[in-house]
């Protein structure tokens, strides 16, 4: 399904740096952060793999379907003997209206300590 008038999304490039902690360790830090806005949804930072902390991230085979994003794969995060079940979603194949979060991951905000924006460019 599209995005459109009733449903509409939109991904910007982030002017600011994005930084992910959880349990005292940076799990992501990039300036390279898409921001998504889907209609009436808090808008989520979506994060290049390449600028997260991988080792820390477990993929587990749950997973949801988006009828406008298509299939999400999840991770936990594990750090210093805490864990964060599915606290990382990514999209491996997105649908062609929002390719440009392909190789990205996002976090949900109440599984990790905090997500911080500052200036960064």
């Amino acid at each position: 399904m599209e995005p459109g008038r009733n449903h509409p999304i939109t991904i910007a490039p982030n002017p600011n740096r994005v930084r992910v902690h959880f349990n005292g360790r940076v799990v992501a830090d990039t300036t390279r952060a898409l921001t998504l806005k889907e209609a009436i949804l808090p808008p989520v930072q979506y994060i290049p793999r390449e600028d997260a902390d991988m080792s820390l991230l477990e993929r587990t085979a749950h997973k949801t379907h988006c009828p406008y994003k298509n299939d999400a794969s999840y991770y936990t995060i594990r750090a210093e003997g805490r864990s964060a079940e599915n606290a990382v979603w990514t999209y491996e194949d997105p649908y062609p209206a929002v390719t440009a979060i392909k190789d990205h991951l996002a976090f949900y905000p109440d599984r990790v300590d905090r997500i911080e924006e500052s200036p960064g460019r």
